[in-house]
């Protein structure tokens, strides 16, 4: 049971022979209430000001806990954009040893054509000496057999102008 200021200036006792003097236990009374009274508002402030620092409290362990969550979703789509950006190096690089493997490849195949082409001139060059040889040596039989023609010709003419000339006197 608790005990009010105005439950203590109203307490009456009873008054007996050689008892107490009563102003001076009204007066205690009053000293009491007015003492309690005071303990009284000061609870009621120290229950407010409890109340409000609970919910201050309160306030700033809310503001804590979404300052963690801020913090970890921070950290997560930090981790997630390095991941990202070493999947994206990743992509990038396999793209340019693709690219470089396929230039390395055309630079060889257009080697290896060369080579064919260069092969191919050279047995040209040597099909087109042969058939020169060829050319040459037939026109110098030719004409070794025009020249034997024109050398048998000429004893043949020089035999019928020896015919044709008149008998000499000196026979």
């Amino acid at each position: 049971m608790t005990i009010t200021a105005v439950d203590i200036q109203q307490q009456q006792f009873r008054v007996r022979f050689r008892g107490f003097d009563i102003r001076e236990v009204d007066r205690f009374l009053e000293q009491t209430a007015e003492t309690i009274t005071a303990l009284q508002e000061e609870n009621i402030k120290i229950k407010e000001e409890l109340r409000r620092l609970k919910m201050e409290t309160q306030g700033y362990k809310e503001r804590e806990e979404t300052f963690k969550r801020a913090m970890l979703n921070s950290q997560k789509v930090l981790e997630q954009m390095k991941e990202n950006a070493r999947k994206s190096a990743e992509i990038i690089i396999a793209d340019a040893e693709v690219k470089a493997e396929k230039i390395l490849n055309r630079a060889h195949n257009r080697l290896s054509q060369l080579h064919e082409d260069i092969s191919e001139l050279k047995r040209q060059r040597v099909q087109i000496e042969v058939q020169i040889r060829s050319v040459i040596d037939a026109h110098s039989k030719l004409l070794e057999m025009g020249k034997e023609s024109m050398d048998a010709l000429d004893e043949s003419d020089d035999k019928v102008a020896v015919l044709k000339q008149p008998p000499s006197i000196l026979s």
